[in-house]
């Protein structure tokens, strides 16, 4: 993974394209690209069977979340220590930190103007 300087973003944000996010992907989470290209399949699939457009969209509004997160590091290790913490941890430390994730995930589908209901 590429480093930042003082907290900079790795990359810019890209656009909420398919292309796009496998392009920022590939530079900053390569180890995530495996799971993006069966996603897409998946997201594809439903909304061929469905005639819907709606898994395509969840699916770009999640991995443009995911794409502002891993390009922040110190926010994708912040996200990675929460989760962490909500697979270890007693009751009270997995509810805390099942709302410092939603938090994240909140922020980052709000910074990238998209939703993914």
């Amino acid at each position: 993974m590429t480093t930042s300087a003082a907290g900079q973003p790795l990359i810019p944000q890209p656009p909420a394209t398919v292309a796009a996010l496998r392009q920022a992907i590939r530079q900053i989470a390569p180890a995530a690209l495996p799971a993006f290209t069966r996603e897409l399949d998946q997201a594809a699939d439903q909304s061929r069977q469905g005639s819907d457009l709606a898994p395509l969209q969840r699916f770009i509004a999640q991995w443009a979340a995911y794409v502002h997160i891993q390009r922040r590091p110190g926010l994708a290790a912040d996200l990675r220590r929460w989760e962490a913490h909500a697979e270890s941890g007693n009751a009270t430390q997995a509810r805390r930190a099942a709302s410092e994730i939603g938090r994240i995930l909140d922020q980052a589908h709000a910074a990238v103007g998209l939703h993914s209901r």
